[in-house]
């Protein structure tokens, strides 16, 4: 079944009957002059380039006597009325076929039918139109065959997603009421749940993404079939999941909500067993009224407005190591000693585990690993202080710690002695360059070795301090140091 839809995007007009209203695009500047069969992109915005790059790979597509259409997620985003970020176009042409319209276009995934045409410093996925059959390994079919739009439309995983576009005659194709979906803001899968999942265990993972980024609920049938076959889960690729559970986190309506709805299908102790953990362990009251650490987790990560995978994974597990380390003392409190550390561990595993890079699990643990170091802040030596500042992490490291206040007892005077701290030393370099070097120690009579290092850490924290005004006061204060400890040896 076909919706004409009366939504221009070649600046006719826009009259689709209330009903089915769709939010108009903004005025475009494209002159489409059908008859010619060209385009002219003349001071136009990246999007709206973008989208006139995949009217026109369609409209070639087409007057070459081919059917193709947008298909999945731009058409979803643009019923919905929003910017797709990037199109993709279903169509009826052989992977050959494709190129011969497009003699640049490469086979990205030929056994797929899968075509990548490049127009207009952007590349297009142009998919022939397929069924799936078999699938080997819970993620790949073994083969398809080429079909026709309706197949396709139901090999897809949610009808949300398996709606087509054309762009020419500005008409929706719709076979598997994902248009109603949408309109009930439901998460459906096309078909069978079970049998939808069997296929591709990932897609579990993405229904929660969906729901969560479009703030949609999942169909009872849908997650229900979730609940039971999550455990397969862990038979997909430690990297996808990584990649769909980032995309999750950063992209989420509310991060924390995000988190909740992947404990309740069952999927959240399949891919983070540890962070599953957190609940029911108490914490002091007096310090966290909001209840257990998930809960405070759940709190601080709806709060974190920054999209930044190093501060949202560090606040996701930043409180990973209290579990393990919960003990009560002979007053009955909760405490968790050293569970920073043990968190840092923790950390580094479970993103090794995930396959994240190797730079990117040293920040999040050393976040981690240090955000109790807050709480003494107004207490620590000049020197100190100035190196926790200059940290390269240190900016992500004040963000979590004022989420980690605003999510539990809301005190804030730790996180402004900072912010005054960060403008004291604003008129000066946080770490500057040290008066001494190792060879200046070692003039003054200190064999190459281990007490180079600890002299050279001494003499620039007694510059960071202030308490030498010069480098010649420093090496006056070191010559009569080093000459001491050498008469008491």
């Amino acid at each position: 079944m076909s919706h004409s839809l009366g939504y221009s995007l070649l600046g006719i007009g826009y009259s689709a009957p209330a009903t089915q209203r769709l939010p108009p695009p903004p005025t475009p500047s494209l002159a489409y002059p059908v008859q010619r069969r060209t385009l002219f992109f003349v001071n136009k915005r990246p999007q709206e380039k973008l989208r006139d790059a995949a009217v026109e790979v369609t409209h070639r597509l087409q007057s070459a006597g081919f059917t193709a259409y947008w298909a999945g997620g731009c058409v979803r985003d643009m019923i919905m009325g929003r910017r797709p970020v990037d199109y993709d176009i279903a169509t009826s042409a052989r992977p050959e076929q494709v190129q011969a319209v497009f003699p640049g276009a490469k086979l990205v995934g030929k056994a797929f039918g899968v075509a990548l045409v490049h127009r207009d410093a952007a590349d297009f996925e142009v998919a022939t139109f397929r069924t799936d059959h078999a699938y080997k390994d819970g993620r790949h079919p073994e083969h398809v065959t080429f079909s026709n739009p309706e197949r396709d439309a139901k090999r897809r995983d949610f009808t949300i997603n398996a709606l087509f576009f054309d762009p020419i005659t500005e008409t929706i194709f719709d076979f598997v009421g994902g248009r109603k979906d949408l309109a009930q803001q439901r998460i459906r899968t096309v078909g069978s749940p079970a049998r939808r999942f069997a296929e591709d265990h990932l897609r579990m993972l993405r229904a929660v993404r969906f729901a969560a980024t479009l703030d949609f609920t999942i169909d009872p049938a849908t997650k229900t079939a979730i609940q039971r076959h999550a455990a397969k889960l862990a038979q997909i690729s430690p990297e996808r999941i990584a990649q769909e559970l980032t995309r999750l986190l950063l992209e989420a309506k509310a991060a924390g909500e995000a988190l909740v709805l992947l404990d309740e299908v069952g999927l959240l102790a399949v891919i983070l067993p540890e962070v599953a953990a957190m609940k029911g362990q108490e914490q002091p009251v007096r310090f966290h009224p909001e209840g257990d650490v998930f809960r405070h987790t759940v709190l601080l990560l709806n709060l974190c407005d920054q999209r930044d995978p190093i501060l949202t994974y560090a606040a996701l597990l930043h409180d990973i190591g209290k579990p393990a380390t919960a003990r009560t003392d002979e007053n009955g409190r909760v405490r968790f000693n050293r569970h920073a550390a043990h968190g840092e561990t923790l950390t580094r595993q479970i993103l090794a585990r995930l396959r994240f890079p190797t730079a990117q699990i040293d920040a999040i643990a050393h976040c981690v690993g240090n955000h109790m170091r807050f709480m003494d802040v107004q207490k620590m030596r000049r020197a100190t202080l100035r190196k926790l500042v200059g940290a390269p992490t240190f900016a992500t490291e004040l963000a979590l710690h004022r989420l980690d206040c605003l999510a539990s007892h809301g005190k804030m005077d730790n996180f402004e002695f900072l912010q005054k701290t960060l403008q004291e030393f604003e008129s000066e370099p946080v770490m500057p360059p040290p008066w001494i070097s190792g060879r200046d120690i070692m003039a003054l009579g200190v064999a190459q070795g281990p007490l180079v290092g600890k002299w050279k850490k001494r003499a620039y924290d007694m510059q960071l301090e202030g308490e030498a005004a010069s480098r010649e006061d420093l090496l006056a204060w070191l010559q009569k140091e080093i000459a001491r400890e050498a008469r008491r040896s």
